[in-house]
């Protein structure tokens, strides 16, 4: 099934403008491949069929590789820490993972099994900047230079539970469906949104952006 994605695969790819390796193509598909096949047991994502997850899945993570690309780019480390919060099924941390290879992405979950699939699918494929960690986000040790997360809790929680794990200049990556304005709303007076990004992603109908927050000056 997954030899029939690559073609929508490079295609949505391209539409994002990501210039992908063929190399890392096959690492999505792989990737596909295994939550695909650890989903019937492990109960990674409400989402079954291939097709569907590379649009939900695949290219929704993949619409964020750009804009994380720039934010990285002008952080000044020679080798950027990403954090992802919640990260389930190693979503988006194991794309970002395959697409930024000088970056070392960590994937946090508190359910075992989740952590142990980022682990597994690590040692596959394989890719030395990827880990997979087992804990709540409030017991880990930074520094990190962008935290990211994805439909894991709200903009107030999220950031409560990760601010001490941010490295200096470093800031916060929300994905979200429609624009959060409650959850902007709610935020605490030392958070900041300092942007959000509407993101078009190929072949998914519904909104989606990215909210991006610092810690307030």
């Amino acid at each position: 099934m997954t030899g029939a994605l690559r073609e929508p695969l490079r295609a949505g790819a391209k539409a994002l403008g990501l210039a992908l390796q063929e190399p890392q193509l096959t690492a999505l598909l792989d990737f596909l491949a295994l939550m695909h096949k650890w989903n019937q047991v492990y109960n990674l994502t409400a989402v079954r069929d291939p097709r569907e997850m590379l649009a939900q899945h695949l290219l929704d993570s993949l619409a964020a590789v750009a804009p994380l690309a720039r934010q990285l780019a002008g952080c000044g480390a020679a080798r950027p820490r990403v954090l992802d919060v919640g990260s389930g099924g190693g979503l988006p941390g194991v794309v970002f993972a395959i697409c930024c290879p000088h970056v070392d992405v960590t994937c946090v979950d508190a359910v075992a099994k989740k952590a142990a699939f980022v682990q597994q699918v690590s040692a596959q494929l394989p890719l030395a900047n990827l880990h997979g960690m087992h804990a709540r986000v409030q017991d880990l040790a930074g520094p990190y230079d962008v935290v990211c997360s994805r439909a894991f809790a709200s903009l107030a929680d999220f950031t409560a539970w990760s601010h001490h794990l941010l490295a200096p200049q470093a800031v916060w990556l929300a994905m979200k469906g429609r624009r959060p304005d409650d959850e902007i709303a709610a935020l605490p007076a030392d958070v900041r949104v300092f942007h959000v990004e509407p993101l078009a992603v190929p072949g998914l109908a519904a909104e989606r952006c990215l909210v991006w927050l610092r810690p307030a000056p």
